[in-house]
């Protein structure tokens, strides 16, 4: 019998229900996935916490990696021509805190060998949601930015990203991870008072052009609208009311234009990933019956790296 996470109201994971659930058998256009790794992001549990005029039960998860069980007749995947057995993965699906699961084939995607399925589970969504940062930004080769939360999963991969396209990255972060922002090419200062001395004096001169926050902290964020002159070059993926109030920009994945520009991106970050130029680090994996305790390392904003769950 598979199994999947639900939320059946609005809350947190504490009040969610691992249930038996089948996937049912896929019509043209649809496959199934075998899951083999469930990836884990704040959203999951954003996207339910509150009332938003969901349809309830809401199935929790929006990245797989896994294997193809079940194929719709006259059917293709993101990536082409696809057979029973192939490992793929997928983004932008609801309910990949499963065992299996029947998706739409566009949002799936032939595996990179080059990946485990705990990092193919955690590609997309911070990958997409980076290089859309990036985009935003209008960020260019030889320019210096700024970056807020540089050690989590999204800044990651916007430190890869950038160090492809000759983009220098100004990046906060707790001390503990210097040592991993500078493994990915980014220059880390510490947060906390003074923080904007210190990316100034990091930047070594060079014009800041462009904030990119993953973080949503009012200090990330006065600094960011203090070192940059153009506040349509700042971005935020947490903060909307003061994007909103301070005239920089906010996007998120439920946003048509973001929407649009991932689903373009993700074909990109799989050959990055396929190449060996983008990695994804992962911090921890836990069975998926413990995505309650996954949950809540994440919350606590130091989670190391990307979370993946593992039936």
């Amino acid at each position: 019998m598979a199994r999947r996470w639900i939320a059946t109201a609005a809350g947190g994971p504490e009040t969610w229900e691992l249930v038996d659930a089948e996937a049912p058998a896929p019509a043209t256009g649809e496959v199934t996935i075998r899951v083999a790794a469930a990836g884990v992001n704040p959203a999951d549990a954003k996207h339910v916490a509150v009332e938003r005029g969901q349809r309830w039960p809401v199935a929790i998860g929006y990245e797989v990696s896994g294997a193809v069980s079940a194929i719709g007749p006259d059917t293709r995947i993101g990536s082409g021509e696809v057979a029973v057995g192939d490992e793929v993965l997928a983004f932008r699906v609801q309910g990949g805190y499963a065992t299996e699961l029947t998706v739409d084939a566009s949002t799936v995607f032939h595996k990179p060998a080059i990946l485990t399925h705990p990092e193919a589970a955690n590609l997309l969504l911070t990958g997409t949601t980076a290089a859309e940062m990036l985009a935003i930004a209008g960020a260019r080769v030889g320019e210096t930015i700024v970056l807020h939360g540089a050690s989590g999963a999204v800044g990651v991969s916007i430190l890869q990203q950038a160090a492809a396209c000759g983009i220098r990255v100004v990046g906060t972060a707790s001390e503990a991870s210097f040592d991993r922002v500078r493994a990915f090419g980014g220059i880390p200062v510490a947060y906390g008072d003074g923080v904007r001395e210190r990316i100034a004096a990091a930047a070594d001169g060079a014009p800041l052009v462009a904030a990119l926050d993953a973080v949503g902290t009012s200090e990330a964020i006065d600094a960011s609208l203090a070192l940059v002159a153009d506040r349509s070059r700042i971005v935020t993926i947490v903060d909307p009311t003061r994007a909103a109030r301070d005239g920089f920009r906010w996007i998120a994945g439920s946003q048509p234009d973001s929407a649009r520009y991932r689903d373009a991106a993700r074909a990109r970050i799989i050959a990055a990933a396929a190449s060996g130029a983008l990695t994804v680090p992962v911090a921890r994996i836990y069975p998926l019956a413990d995505a309650r305790a996954a949950l809540a390392l994440i919350a606590s904003g130091h989670p190391g790296g990307a979370l993946a769950l593992v039936p």
